[in-house]
């Protein structure tokens, strides 16, 4: 991923809002040394200007401070660059996460169209797997709806084909394979299959309830006897809740030392949310995703 932007030439530009952390400088700097990225930092610009590191980078850096030292205001100041187009990606420094999303989300002056689905997509490098891993929703949506569930498909199905895969295949996540009333979420998932048979995003293989273990694992799919066109081999995980996508996403950073990265989908540009949690390698790599959706 970041060879290939590298090698691309092609530098997109962050609108950091409020990036005074640590972690957040290092995965900005590492960016620009790549040589995939320009940034603007908004908001106090003391903490910026003064990380050394970044000095060997100035021409690609730049520094906007708004009208007053609120959070509100940086936020909204980062996102009009965005629409300004001065900007095309969307990164939340040392901010509350709720500050930034409202600003994103404003129906006057924010980044969601009418009628889009915000949601938030991750992909995972797993040791020991020789493949990345895409899936949702780990961050935004508690309990998706079958249509906020499509609007995920077509989004995974879409970064899926940036990073080569011609026809992903994209498991609807459940703890078993079974369509059970107790669980309504599965009831639509042969219907989301359909459609995704018939075309609907493009070349795609969508089945469920599958699983994480029978989605990804052939092994473990031929032992149960379970017939799917995604033979065990999924590239994409579709979560049924928060919950399970949230669980999933905390256990394979601090269990697996996975290489994890993430971002907002249905916004007019990528918008990065790291969790305060999150190491500058991870933001590094979210930078990253975000600058895939350009290429």
């Amino acid at each position: 991923m970041v060879r290939h932007l590298s090698a691309s030439g092609q530098k997109i530009t962050i609108a950091v809002a409020c990036g005074d952390d640590d972690s957040t400088l290092q995965a900005v700097t590492r960016a620009l040394a790549s040589g995939f990225a320009r940034a603007i930092f908004v908001g106090d610009a003391s903490v910026p200007r003064a990380y050394a590191p970044m000095q060997d980078y100035a021409e690609l850096v730049e520094f906007v401070e708004p009208e007053t030292a609120e959070p509100a205001a940086a936020a909204a100041l980062a996102v009009r660059l965005v629409r300004e187009g001065r900007a095309g990606i969307l990164m939340k420094g040392l901010i509350s996460t709720d500050v930034l999303l409202r600003a994103v989300l404003n129906k006057a002056e924010g980044l969601l169209p009418p009628g889009q689905v915000l949601t938030h997509l991750a992909v995972a490098q797993i040791p020991g797997r020789d493949r990345l891993l895409f899936f949702t929703d780990a961050a935004v949506i508690p309990y998706p709806t079958a249509e906020q569930r499509a609007a995920q498909i077509g989004y995974v199905a879409s970064v899926c084909r940036k990073f080569g895969i011609a026809q992903p295949r994209i498991s609807l996540i459940h703890c078993s394979e079974h369509v059970s009333e107790k669980f309504p979420h599965t009831l639509t998932y042969a219907e989301l299959s359909r459609r995704a048979s018939e075309g609907e995003w493009g070349p795609a293989i969508v089945d469920g309830p599958l699983d994480v273990r029978t989605s990804i694992d052939p092994v473990a799919l031929h032992i149960k006897g379970i017939p799917s066109p995604l033979e065990g081999q999924a590239d994409a995980l579709i979560f049924p809740n928060i919950e399970a996508g949230n669980t999933f996403y905390k256990t394979i950073t601090f269990l697996t030392a996975s290489d994890v990265a993430g971002t907002l989908c249905g916004t007019t540009c990528p918008v990065i949310l790291p969790s305060r949690g999150d190491s500058a390698q991870d933001k590094y790599f979210s930078l990253a995703f975000a600058a895939m959706f350009n290429h």
